[in-house]
């Protein structure tokens, strides 16, 4: 099998790999999706009459799910009961040509239904299988369910984000499972060059609590310096200052320095001559430590002028800034709109939808969005055609 593609452009990185899609909702999808994006053909295999979970997610555009279409572009749909023979034997055809499986079933389902790992590359020693899970394939949680939220609270996540004294508070968007899907498009990848070497496939085993664990970024590495337990602290970073989102006389926006010479250099923009000099801004150390006073001193010089004047001034003057936007905002910034970060997708009934786009694919000549996100069973007669099967009645 080849890449699907509908385009003439330049092949894409991993044109001429197939990957058997057996993922649901979330961190599967969006890693599939993106190593669609990248070239790969995707064949999205889901269950007869109701599909991936995920189709049934609001809001709806034109009668389907807008979640569903926001991480399922450039795939092709076949539904197949893998407990039915008949279609076990057509799922089977596929994993002989495929590349990678990536599957994100709860650990142990994949070997009730025979196709576990150790079944699987003795069967097919070339199949690169990816799996994503809540807690891995090891581990006492292993066969323990979650969800994005378990994550994000079980892994201290929610503990660093936002205001002190407010309460858990979950990253606004489901960092759980896009941080498990996008770790496991590396773990592919780096199994694909690995294969090119050795002439055999490899599990990939991705775990949504290790994945946020690891994005916890210098929180474990601090709490292991210092002995103190990171907490909410709201915007700012807990090592700069200043390093926060800042009143103008018009509304908010970001100012982040990271150097003594650069705070200097910041106060001499503003006209604050003497808060170098002041003992508790003087260094980074000491300035991160009296925080909230620093902030109020800033904060009362930014309040005169709209923050269009401020950003005006300090980026052209290399001292990082930007503005906070809403997503309406942002989705129509002529930056966004230039690196081509909006995409549009049609439901099956040619209703537009506005995704984000693919950041890796931003230079690319060839088009993002190649294929439509697929309607149920769409490429059932195509894929059973190419199998040389007879086409079967749409089990969906």
């Amino acid at each position: 099998m080849s890449a699907a593609s509908d385009s003439a452009a330049q092949p894409l990185p991993l044109a001429g790999i197939t990957v058997v899609d057996l993922t649901r909702v979330l961190a599967g999808p969006i890693c599939t999706q993106t190593l669609a994006d990248l070239g790969a053909r995707v064949i999205k295999v889901e269950q007869p009459g109701v599909g991936d979970d995920s189709r049934s997610i609001g809001p709806f555009v034109d009668g389907q799910s807008a979640y569903f279409m926001s991480v399922n572009r450039n795939k092709e749909s076949i539904a197949l009961d893998l407990k039915a023979p008949a279609d076990r034997d057509v799922f089977e055809r596929l994993l002989e040509r495929a590349d990678v499986l990536v599957e994100n079933y709860r650990p142990g389902t994949m070997e009730k239904l025979g196709y576990g790992w150790d079944a699987l590359r003795q069967k097919y020693p070339r199949l690169i299988m990816t799996s994503i899970s809540g807690f891995g394939q090891t581990g006492p949680y292993r066969g323990f369910p979650a969800y994005d939220m378990v994550v994000q609270a079980m892994s201290g996540m929610m503990s660093v984000t936002g205001h002190p004294g407010a309460g858990p508070c979950r990253v606004g968007v489901s960092i759980g499972d896009l941080g498990a899907g996008l770790y496991a498009v590396i773990g592919t990848q780096a199994a694909l060059l690995c294969r090119a070497g050795t002439g055999a496939g490899e599990r990939v085993d991705v775990s949504m609590l290790d994945c946020q664990v690891a994005l916890l970024e210098n929180a474990i590495a601090r709490f292991g310096a210092m002995g103190s337990v990171p907490g909410p602290i709201g915007s700012r970073h807990p090592s700069m200052a200043p390093f926060d989102v800042y009143a103008a006389a018009d509304g908010w926006f970001v100012v982040a320095v990271g150097s003594d010479a650069g705070f200097q250099h910041l106060c001499e923009l503003l006209e604050l001559p003497a808060l170098p000099r002041d003992e508790r801004f003087r260094s980074n150390a000491q300035r991160v430590e009296n925080e909230a006073e620093l902030k109020r001193c800033l904060e009362e010089r930014l309040r005169t002028q709209p923050r269009q004047h401020w950003m005006k001034l300090l980026s052209s003057q290399g001292i990082p800034t930007g503005e906070f936007h809403s997503v309406a905002e942002i989705v129509e910034h002529p930056q966004i709109q230039a690196r081509g970060m909006v995409a549009q997708v049609h439901s099956p009934q040619g209703a537009p939808l506005r995704v984000a786009g693919n950041p890796l694919a931003c230079g690319s000549t060839a088009p993002l969005v190649r294929r439509q996100p697929p309607a149920l069973d769409a490429d059932r007669h195509a894929i059973l055609a190419e199998l040389g099967r007879s086409v079967a009645p749409s089990a969906a």
